[in-house]
């Protein structure tokens, strides 16, 4: 069994006493340092001069320096921005200020594991990486809970670089639920599988699937909406409070047994294949480097598939049907 850490397992004071910059203010930088900062933490948020997230985190009350400055003024660092800009953020305004015995926090191991970023042997390079979303972050900590997260020690030029992780994992809120050890292999390569192959990918592609099979046997896609897209929720909720079984359990017997007999012909031998072939290309490098690539010249591959599935009818059904629904908070990306 994986070690699992709590709140009896972590020295509080630990990061209390120590001087943390967030680099970041997007969804996981804003929980971090207002969560860190109620817990008394010392807590700063580091961004570019022309950032428009500065009035954000000044209206919150935090601290706001330049990267670089902050870098020179903490004694712990934790990135939260994505994962491609990262590199140069780092090189440019975080490498030049280190001093030895700094902490390095990550909240993913994408940069690490695969060598973007490869910090200097004086210096603590760990990750705490909730598993959740960070407005989720923030919500379960404002209401007195945690988020369970996931730590990870790359390297321990201290010799406390797990102490001060594991402080600052209490300090957002990881600790009241749990903190799993595990390495940034692990945390990079299932975590780039979950989202291609179940929870984005897969999920994505399964529900287009099953509409476009309904609307061109003829049915309505309104039809074909609700019971493809529309209902997931329903299942969804019902797996996260229990998993399969009590997911099993909660529908209908027609339901569980329509479950049983046709998974498996869905998702078979060929998907399965499939699956194992996105892991190699993440377990070699394969996949960070097209991302990286694509990114670097200005993802034109991402835009014109974005603005190609936005355009599907089943996005349009779908904001049509939302419309007729109070209940549903309809959300759309900004264009």
């Amino acid at each position: 069994m994986a070690q699992i850490y709590r709140v009896n397992d972590v020295n509080q004071k630990t990061i209390k006493g120590l001087k943390t910059l967030i680099i970041g203010y997007g969804s996981q930088g804003h929980a971090h340092a207002l969560n860190l900062n109620d817990s008394g933490g010392q807590v700063a948020v580091g961004l570019h001069a022309a950032s428009k997230s500065r009035a954000k985190a000044e209206a919150a009350g935090l601290k706001v320096m330049n990267v670089d400055d902050g870098v020179q003024w903490c004694d712990v660092m934790m990135f939260c921005t994505p994962d491609v800009p990262m590199k140069a953020i780092y090189e440019l305004m975080v490498h030049p200020s280190l001093r030895p015995g700094q902490l390095i926090l990550f909240a993913h191991g994408f940069n690490i594991h695969y060598g973007q970023i490869v910090p200097p042997a004086d210096v603590d390079v760990a990750m705490i990486a909730p598993k959740g979303p960070g407005h989720r972050l923030r919500a379960e900590y404002v209401q007195g809970n945690g988020m369970p997260g996931l730590i990870a020690i790359h390297q321990d030029a201290t010799g406390t670089a797990k102490e001060k992780a594991l402080s600052y994992g209490w300090g957002i809120g990881c600790a009241k639920a749990g903190i799993l050890e595990t390495t940034f292999k692990e945390e990079t390569e299932t975590d780039l599988f979950g989202e291609q192959a179940v929870l984005c990918g897969g999920l994505s592609a399964l529900i287009k699937a099953g509409f476009e099979t309904l609307v061109e046997a003829g049915y309505q896609p309104e039809a074909a909406y609700f019971e493809c897209l529309h209902e997931t929720k329903l299942i969804v909720d019902l797996l996260y409070e229990g998993g399969l079984s009590w997911m099993r359990y909660s529908v209908s017997e027609t339901a569980e047994w329509g479950d049983y007999v046709a998974g498996d012909r869905v998702i078979g031998p060929e998907a399965k294949k499939a699956m194992k072939e996105l892991l190699a290309e993440i377990q070699d490098g394969s996949f960070a480097k097209k991302w990286i690539e694509e990114s670097e010249n200005g993802s034109p591959e991402l835009i014109r598939r974005r603005a190609a599935e936005q355009e599907c009818e089943l996005e349009r059904v779908g904001k049509e049907l939302r419309a007729l629904m109070p209940f549903v908070d309809d959300k759309n990306p900004p264009n």
